[in-house]
């Protein structure tokens, strides 16, 4: 059976229930706030729900409004919850506790909905859109006054813990459409563990996590920065385990408990980005040996014998078939129109 993302989009009721619809939609599966847009009129907007069991992610697509959570809707409703939000649309705000801050596309924001805020989004080339976590109170094992302290500031994602943990959530609902239950477990506590780390991070309270969630983090630092190394032909065991201040034993051990070893995992990132490159018509001019160096193979008879290993043909066959296939495609596009 698959989950994947539900996705509900204003655009299918009339222009005069749009608006309504959204704010009651927000209020019952949010939290209850009071909305105003000049866009009312004609709200074009959309919502999205990926459950995890252990948390739950939105991904939001709404025009330029202003939304306030009083002390009274607090009372009437409150999940008790620490909202993480990925910015990937135009220009947001936020408000909360003496704390002000804009928040642009590829910013990470953090708000509590116990305690009243105002926010909004600005008018901009495009819809202000983004990816919310939301975390239980109850699972978190920091300090809520060390957490409050973090509640409406704005912080890039574009390197350290920040940048995996959006490099995360984009994937995680890239993907979403292609999960299974058996993937909910354990992308629900993968969710939650990356959240608490990046916070912890923030907060130099790395003690405070269990020892399984501080694993998971440093495996994902690891991944990213090989991800980012992939190109380098003397990627090793021993200059990633020195990296990240941890032996090659404990490095390989890491990678056998996700079922798998170091080279295989580098190997397979390495012809999956090859792959990739050759099917991209941009691409097509390039020399299958520029693309295998830029992956980390030294010589193109190298990437050819792994990339038949894998994928039953060599990178020249496969790259002509990719393309063929991707013309035959713009054709009947051009056609059809």
């Amino acid at each position: 059976m698959k989950l994947g993302i539900v996705t509900l989009h204003s655009t299918d009721l009339p222009p005069d229930q749009r608006f309504d619809w959204w704010c009651d939609l927000i209020s019952r599966d949010v939290a209850p706030i009071r909305v105003t847009s000049d866009h009312a009129a004609d709200f074009r907007a959309s919502a999205g729900a990926i459950d995890l069991d252990t948390v739950q992610v939105t991904t939001m697509s709404f025009p330029a409004l202003s939304s306030v959570r009083t002390p009274a809707l607090i009372r009437r409703s409150d999940p008790e919850r620490y909202e993480l939000a990925l910015i990937v649309g135009s220009t947001m705000w936020i408000s909360q506790g003496g704390n002000d801050t804009r928040m642009g596309a590829g910013d990470l924001v953090m708000w509590d909905t116990s305690h009243p805020y105002e926010g909004g989004a600005f008018d901009g080339p495009g819809p202000a859109r983004a990816i919310i976590v939301h975390l239980p109170k109850s699972e978190l094992p920091l300090p809520s006054s060390k957490v409050d302290a973090l509640l409406a500031h704005a912080v890039p994602a574009g390197g350290g813990f920040g940048a995996i943990l959006a490099g995360y959530l984009r994937t995680l609902v890239r993907e979403a459409q292609s999960m299974s239950l058996p993937d909910v477990k354990r992308l629900g506590a993968a969710t939650l563990d990356l959240a608490l780390a990046f916070l912890a991070h923030l907060l130099n309270a790395q003690d405070r996590l269990s020892p399984e969630t501080r694993q998971l983090a440093l495996m994902a630092r690891i991944r990213a920065f090989v991800e980012h190394n992939l190109a380098d032909a003397d990627l090793t065991p021993r200059a990633i385990a020195q990296r990240h201040h941890i032996s090659v034993r404990y490095l390989q051990l890491l990678f056998q408990r996700q079922g798998t070893t170091l080279t295989a995992w580098i190997r397979r990132r390495r012809l999956e980005h090859c792959r990739a490159d050759l099917a991209d018509p941009s691409l097509a001019a390039q020399p299958i040996h520029v693309i295998a160096a830029r992956w980390g193979f030294v010589r193109a008879a190298d990437l050819s014998k792994s990339f038949r290993a894998r994928y039953g043909l060599p990178p020249k066959d496969y790259r002509h078939e990719a393309l063929t296939r991707a013309t035959s495609a713009a054709d009947d596009g051009h056609t059809r129109r």
